[in-house]
């Protein structure tokens, strides 16, 4: 089962910027839909980004033009740029690379003044 670490949460005034570094043990950033998830306050888990199996990107309406999914696949790492963070960004986030069935531990981000 791949073991995922995601990290680079924190607490940012709205208007600012985070990037959040998702690592996976084992050879599976370039060959899997690997993505972003939120889940905010009393909300359900939600995509926030991913890549296709085609290697394109896909973002949700929300956070498109602000919010940017890049990988490293020699360091088995997905990253989310995050910038102009608005308060309804807050949420814990976290990585799969299999559309949710598989989750790491999740990284809390709080935009907040």
């Amino acid at each position: 089962q791949v073991q995922l670490v995601e990290s680079g949460g924190g607490l940012v005034q709205p208007g600012g910027s985070l990037r959040l570094s998702c690592t996976a043990s084992g050879n599976v950033i370039s060959t899997s839909p690997m993505g972003w998830y939120r889940q905010g306050p009393g909300n359900l888990r939600g995509l926030v980004a991913r890549f296709t199996r085609g290697g394109t990107t896909v973002y949700a309406d929300s956070v498109k033009g602000r919010f940017t999914i890049s990988r490293d696949n020699a360091k088995n790492t997905v990253y989310l740029q995050m910038d102009n963070l608005k308060p309804e960004d807050t949420g814990i986030y976290y990585c799969s690379p299999d559309l949710g069935v598989s989750w790491g531990q999740g990284t809390q981000v709080t935009v907040s003044s």
